[in-house]
C-alpha cells in the first residue's frame, strides 16, 4: 500500500470514528425527524433510528468519496 492510500485510509477511519463518537449531537437533527420522534417513548426505536441514518448516508458519501479519488487520480490526464 503506497503513502497516498494510507492517507486515504487514515482520514476514512478518522471521519468514522468523528461521526460515530459525535452522534449524541446529531440525533434526530432535522425538524420533521425531530417532530416524529416525540410522541415515541422508547429510547431503543429512537436509538435504532438514529443508527439507521447513520447507515443511510453510507452510500451518498461512498460515491462521493469515490468519485473525488477518481477525479484526483486522473486530473493530469486530461
Amino acid at each position: 500500500m503506497n503513502l497516498s492510500w494510507r492517507r486515504v485510509v487514515v482520514l476514512v477511519v478518522f471521519a468514522a470514528a468523528v461521526v460515530l463518537l459525535a452522534n449524541t449531537y446529531a440525533d434526530a437533527q432535522c425538524s420533521m425527524c425531530r417532530a416524529s420522534l416525540t410522541s415515541v417513548t422508547n429510547s431503543r426505536f429512537i436509538r435504532n433510528f438514529n443508527i439507521g441514518v447513520l447507515v443511510l448516508l453510507i452510500p451518498p458519501v461512498s460515491i462521493f468519496c469515490s468519485i473525488f479519488v477518481v477525479l484526483r487520480k486522473y486530473r493530469n490526464h486530461g
